[in-house]
């Protein structure tokens, strides 16, 4: 995909085209975050979440200015509320972060809550895939601030900075069942203000870092960032140790008699995009994909009466063929199935697409053919490997 291609060249200008296309739910959307989700996983995703008056943009402002320093690339999502007029968020990107405009290593982006509960949008998600691939060192996402229900950004950064002020006293308590327990790092900011001790005593009791800052000077940023570093190297050990967490669906695989016959379901009543219609010679099968999000859709229609498809389906019907899982340290997890006696179908082994792949029997996954795909590289629609029968 040629948008994908400059956006990974560091195309300023794609990379604003492609956060328009997925921030408005576009059908080609689809396509273009499956076609970078190989490139992600290097980025250091923050959340800086809290109540209304916080400080939070200065403190972004003032965050941003010292990973500039350190020569780090930065994308920040303010996620703003939705104006009834336009359905777009009303502080625009222009009047935040005014310094940093014109300097090509930071990127900002405005976007509305859209009525999402938990204070986030459906695309934030995807956008920080977007800017994840795009090269970005560091992704910022910053919640409209919303209260203490403002608890779905936990869910998609790797480290969660709850930004508070002093003067809260007592009402700490009576949030911590939301905002307070998604925290990895506390920061009091306006900490020369009264109450600041006050506040700090409150906190304690998380058994989570507390920063004090003063945004508006400057004051305690080197700190904040030397937490955030510390917290984010203990994160992809605390998430690693949760078997399949970081697994994804790539796509399902669905045996049809016709693919024509059946887009009349998929496309024309679903309303899915055809992402890519190819023919897989050695393994006798059409094959059309269907983006759905950040997986897909695989319709498997056999080319000749003695395919694999063909078999299959002469045997069982048409149907769910197999599922494919994108999975993080695939080789470590083929050992430790392995070890665990689970039956594979074979060795890892590279397919058309250029991934590595492994095929799970049946026997051993609940009586459904399971494929499980490398994570680093995306796979293709045109991979013979989606096809493989026991």
């Amino acid at each position: 995909m040629e948008l994908a291609a400059r956006i990974l060249n560091g195309d300023i200008r794609a990379l604003a085209r492609a956060a328009t296309l997925i921030e408005n739910r576009a059908p080609e959307s689809a396509g273009l975050l499956q076609s970078l989700a190989a490139h992600t996983g290097k980025a250091l995703v923050i959340g800086i979440t809290g109540p209304p008056g916080a400080g939070k943009s200065t403190l972004v402002d003032r965050l941003v200015a010292a990973l500039r320093k350190e020569n780090k690339s930065v994308a920040v999502m303010a996620v703003d509320p939705t104006s009834p007029y336009s359905g777009g968020a009303i502080l625009g990107d222009r009047i935040r972060m005014q310094s940093h405009w014109g300097d090509a290593g930071v990127f900002i982006r405005s976007l509305a809550t859209r009525g999402a509960r938990g204070g986030l949008s459906q695309a934030v998600k995807d956008l920080i895939t977007l800017f994840d691939a795009s090269g970005r060192d560091v992704v910022i996402v910053e919640t409209v601030g919303v209260g203490q229900d403002e608890v779905d950004v936990a869910r998609q950064v790797r480290v969660t900075v709850v930004v508070l002020v002093p003067g809260l006293g007592d009402d700490v308590q009576a949030i911590k069942a939301g905002l307070m327990e998604i925290a990895g790092i506390f920061v009091i900011n306006k900490a020369d203000l009264p109450g600041a001790d006050e506040l700090a005593l409150h906190l304690h009791e998380f058994d989570v870092p507390v920063v004090r800052t003063v945004a508006t000077e400057g004051q305690g940023i080197d700190e904040l960032w030397a937490a955030i570093r510390t917290a984010s190297e203990k994160a992809p050990r605390d998430f690693a140790a949760e078997p399949g967490a970081a697994a994804t669906i790539d796509h399902l695989g669905i045996a049809v008699n016709s693919i024509d016959q059946a887009l009349a379901f998929y496309r024309d009543r679903l309303g899915l995009a055809v992402g890519l219609r190819e023919t897989v010679e050695s393994e006798k099968v059409h094959v059309a994909m269907l983006p759905v999000g950040g997986s897909r859709v695989e319709l498997l229609e056999p080319s000749e009466n003695d395919s694999v498809i063909a078999k299959f389906i002469g045997k069982r019907g048409e149907g769910l063929h197999h599922i494919a899982l994108r999975v993080p340290d695939f080789a470590e997890l083929v050992e430790k199935l392995k070890a665990a006696g689970v039956r594979l179908l074979h060795e890892p082994r590279t397919g058309a697409g250029g991934h590595t792949y492994v095929f799970i029997h049946p026997s051993s996954a609940g009586g459904v053919l399971l494929e499980l795909i490398e994570a680093q590289r995306a796979p293709s629609a045109t991979d013979g490997s989606s096809v493989l029968r026991p």
